[in-house]
């Protein structure tokens, strides 16, 4: 029976192929966290963006959706909710008030069943999944019924809101299975929700293609589940909570097939009529589309370990919502820091004693473009970069500090910062000596600080003059 359901394509048996499960978590050790392990969750911004900004979200999702299957008009409406669906086989209106006026009817009573989907029910109902996952080699399971009076006892008791103990004999395993096949088909509608039929038939389309272009009768899985995932982040919360509970515990069913003789397929065609199917219909409503949405609930079943998380692409897009403006304010800022140094190096300059060499120095400021002069805004031209030496950077530092920075040996390491009062100190005293090789060196570090202004960054605030110096 394994051999056979493998052949098929059904989950594997065997518990040792764990590389299907994909973790949702990464786990950091930092040393400077005291030794706290912090979780991470790679889905972080999506989340974030889809509850602080569900339009910015949905758009997002929807586009992505539209790009692998065909969705007309009046079918894409249907998917953002904007019309109703027209279900197969004229099941309308009429079936569909008194449908609702029963659910207001149980909804009055505050029951579990036949209410409308909340998180204060799938509560309820995980205790018979919870159950249900320590029992998965019974034979039969979710095929064989249970018994209507201990059935009809333990909806009563999950319809008050008691904890009940099903540890304690008093229920078979068939009764939970029944009760949580009948909870789910007394929903006011499918868990993939009416607005996503239309959808999952499309997504059963996917086929590949040859190298000819052509389509081929080979469906396209990793398309299906692209396709999958992005449909299933806009689910309501709570269906999409409840659908992770539920294929999970299938995933786990079909893989005990060898005990409890339920397969992937066996397992759709039980939960198929109340995860996608509309409801009100029968299968010859829904006529050559029952095969379809048969085996797009066996397809969920095999790959629910994957279906569950966002595309990369998806992830990508949110963080950089969140964190593109912060790059692009701190370019600005930066920006800001060094036109503001430039304007005050070119004050200090205008403020020293008429000489010789304060026109040389202002001379070299008028020979920068309007887009280098400090104060001015800056122009469309281009700036040429000039390549930096290493032995002149050394022989600045020396000249300007007096020797107090030494030169490092590690091309990459950032000189330490100094103050603008340091640097003005220091060039006031070069400029009272008579040295022509020292007046060249600030002539030449004036130069080359107005050609680094565009490119110029700081990491700190606090050390932007040291940046600067580095241009030298």
């Amino acid at each position: 029976m394994a051999t056979e359901a493998q052949s098929e394509g059904e989950v594997p048996a065997s518990d040792s192929g764990r590389r299907d499960a994909i973790c949702s978590f990464v786990i950091c050790n930092d040393s400077s966290l005291r030794g706290q392990p912090i979780i991470f969750n790679p889905d972080f911004f999506v989340e974030k963006l889809r509850h602080e900004k569900p339009e910015v979200f949905t758009e997002l999702v929807v586009s992505n959706i539209t790009r692998l299957i065909d969705l007309p008009g009046t079918e894409l409406a249907q998917l953002m909710g904007e019309v109703d669906l027209k279900l197969p086989g004229g099941a309308g209106s009429a079936s569909g008030f008194f449908r609702s006026l029963m659910s207001l009817k149980r909804k009055e009573k505050g029951v579990v069943f036949g209410s409308p989907l909340t998180e204060e029910g799938i509560a309820q109902i995980y205790q018979l999944i919870e159950y249900l996952h320590k029992n998965l080699r019974v034979e039969g399971l979710f095929r064989v019924p249970g018994n209507s009076v201990r059935q009809q006892i333990l909806r009563d008791a999950l319809n008050t809101g008691a904890d009940i103990d099903l540890e304690s004999g008093e229920f078979h395993s068939n009764d939970v299975a029944t009760l949580l096949k009948m909870f789910l088909g007394e929903l006011p509608e499918p868990l993939l929700t009416h607005k996503h039929f239309h959808a999952h038939l499309k997504i059963a389309d996917l086929m590949q293609f040859d190298d000819k272009g052509n389509k081929t009768n080979v469906p396209d899985k990793q398309r299906q589940i692209e396709a999958l995932q992005l449909l299933f982040l806009i689910l309501p919360p709570p269906n999409r909570n409840l659908l992770k509970l539920l294929l999970d515990l299938l995933y786990q069913t079909a893989k005990k097939q060898d005990k409890n003789k339920m397969s992937a397929y066996n397992l759709a065609l039980m939960f198929a009529p109340h995860v996608l199917w509309p409801k009100n219909v029968t299968a010859n409503d829904l006529q050559e589309n029952i095969t379809k949405l048969n085996n797009g609930m066996a397809f969920m079943i095999k790959h629910s370990q994957k279906l569950f998380k966002a595309p990369a692409y998806i992830r990508e897009c949110a963080r950089l919502h969140y964190l593109g403006s912060r790059t692009q304010t701190s370019k600005e800022e930066t920006q800001q820091r060094t036109e503001e140094a430039l304007r005050e190096l070119f004050q200090h300059v205008h403020n020293m004693p008429e000489s010789a060499k304060k026109q040389q120095l202002i001379r070299q400021f008028n020979k920068q473009s309007l887009s280098q002069t400090p104060g001015r805004e800056p122009s469309s031209s281009r700036v040429q970069k000039r390549t930096r030496s290493r032995s002149f950077s050394g022989l600045i530092k020396r000249k300007v500090l007096g020797n107090q920075m030494s030169e490092h040996k590690d091309k990459y390491a950032t000189p330490e910062a100094v103050t603008m009062s340091e640097l003005k100190r220091a060039s006031k005293e070069n400029m009272n000596t008579d040295s022509s090789e020292e007046s060249r060196i600030l002539l030449s570090s004036t130069q080359n600080l107005l050609s680094s202004r565009s490119s110029v960054t700081t990491t700190h605030s606090g050390t932007w003059t040291g940046s600067l110096l580095a241009a030298f």
